[in-house]
């Protein structure tokens, strides 16, 4: 009898599910900063590739009045 009760109270127990939960929601997570950070690094590079050329030669119209 012993035995089933211990078997009971290990499939009744959720904090497993809630560590899964939390760490699935942590892997989202850092789906979404990594693409978020990729996508930001391009356009920087894009920017500072720009402002090089413009401070290089500021003849070229790079310049707003």
């Amino acid at each position: 009898m012993n035995m089933i009760k211990v078997l009971n109270a290990f499939w009744r127990d959720d904090n497993g599910a809630t560590a899964i939960e939390y760490g699935l929601i942590a892997a989202l997570v850092s789906v979404a900063v990594i693409a978020g950070a990729s996508l930001l690094g391009v356009n920087i590079s894009s920017l500072f590739t720009a402002i090089a050329g413009c401070m290089a030669n500021p003849v070229a119209g790079c310049m707003t009045p």
